[in-house]
């Protein structure tokens, strides 16, 4: 069975890093503090009032405080879910980004099969259902304060309320890519199970954002309507994003990263420095990365936008080794290698360039423009080959 796209995309990007759970990489985009603000706001003034007349302001804002963190922190574990499910089935994850429209799991490469989809998109649900049974239990508990009563209460029905969302049959919702591993599984058609998963998002999507319109104007209730219409516009492009993507696996079918690479592409060494790279690079035109060698081995990618941002008394004494991407944190594949497994994670990487090596030595350069251009029914170009300067 062909492998699928990882879901959740890795456009949104951390602003504040909070460290590592179980392993995944956290991190907080600013966006996510004025979702904190409003929810703090709206429990305190209107949820709470109406739910707990009796408590005095201070109490409800406090309650407001810590129902809305614990609210972040619910989305923060149900993602965990979907990165821990993940893990297991031998994916690699890049990070967990917390932002306005809830929580981001970046994963990296591409789904193993159908069973693995299946697995990785309940797991987050099945979190949501845990924690919603959870708090409904700390709800029912006799005689507990009235004010951790009516946080549990919100809590346990806020979690239910994601669960039934996200459970809707449409990606990019979870229940989205329960159908279409179903669908997959039964129909082994990848792009199929895909388009007829992403049409009811689609479909669900415009019904959202025609509903916001309609409750914003029709009912007058302005901040909701927008919030919900936003919500169906992001629905709207993630399903699309992801038809796209399934259309750009069935092209990958059966390629290689051997297929797509550049062999034998222009390099240089660690010990040449900035000046003489700068001055071949005058004479000879600039590619925007070069692999770079210790030896027969390589050791890195040195980015040539790299001198933009240095002074020039600095390149006569700076080598290339100080200042380039070392090979620990480049995407890095073998010229074997199915090609949706190298783009996988060659998108995850900001130079959208990777190495290509055989028993740590270069093989190739691996290039998302080279990528884009071959599912644009072109070739991949031509660079030109041999050492650069050393």
């Amino acid at each position: 069975m062909a492998a699928a796209p990882a879901c959740h995309t890795d456009r949104v990007k951390d602003s504040f890093p909070l460290g590592r759970i179980a392993g995944v990489k956290v991190g907080l985009n600013w966006s996510v503090l004025v979702i904190a603000a409003y929810l703090v706001f709206a429990l305190a003034t209107s949820i709470f009032p109406s739910t707990n007349p009796g408590l005095g302001e201070g109490t409800r804002i406090v309650m407001g405080i810590v129902a809305a963190a614990l609210f972040l922190g619910s989305i923060l574990l149900h993602e965990i879910g979907h990165a821990v499910q993940a893990k297991r089935d031998g994916m690699t994850i890049d990070g967990i980004t917390l932002w306005v429209f809830g929580g981001v799991a970046r994963f990296v490469g591409m789904f193993p099969g159908a069973g693995a989809e299946f697995r990785i998109a309940i797991a987050g649900p099945l979190v949501s259902l845990a924690l919603g049974l959870g708090f409904s239990g700390i709800a029912l508990v006799p005689g507990i304060p009235e004010p951790v009563d009516a946080v549990a209460a919100w809590l346990a029905y806020i979690n239910i309320a994601l669960l039934v969302f996200n459970m809707l049959p449409a990606l990019p919702m979870d229940g989205g890519r329960v159908l279409r591993s179903a669908i997959w599984a039964r129909t082994k058609d990848f792009g199929r199970a895909t388009r007829i998963a992403g049409g009811l998002g689609r479909f669900l999507a415009m019904g959202l954002v025609a509903l916001g319109a309609v409750i914003a104007i029709g009912l007058g209730s302005a901040i909701s309507g927008i919030w919900l219409a936003l919500i169906g516009w992001f629905i709207l492009r993630a399903s699309e994003g992801e038809t796209r993507a399934a259309a750009i696996t069935a092209k990958f079918s059966g390629l290689t990263v051997r297929d797509v690479m550049v062999a034998d592409p222009v390099t240089t060494t660690a010990t040449t420095t900035l000046d003489e790279i700068a001055a071949f690079t005058r004479w000879t035109g600039a590619y925007t990365t070069y692999p770079v060698l210790d030896g027969d081995m390589a050791v890195g990618l040195f980015p040539i936008g790299v001198l933009r941002g240095l002074p020039r008394e600095v390149w006569e004494t700076t080598p290339v080794s100080r200042v380039m991407v070392p090979v620990e944190h480049v995407s890095v594949s073998h010229p074997d290698e199915p090609l949706q497994d190298a783009v996988g994670r060659l998108q995850a990487f900001a130079l959208h360039r990777g190495l290509v090596l055989e028993d740590g030595r270069l093989a190739g350069l691996l290039s998302m423009s080279d990528v884009v251009r071959l599912v644009q029914g072109g070739r991949p170009r031509d660079a030109a080959a041999g050492p650069g300067p050393a």
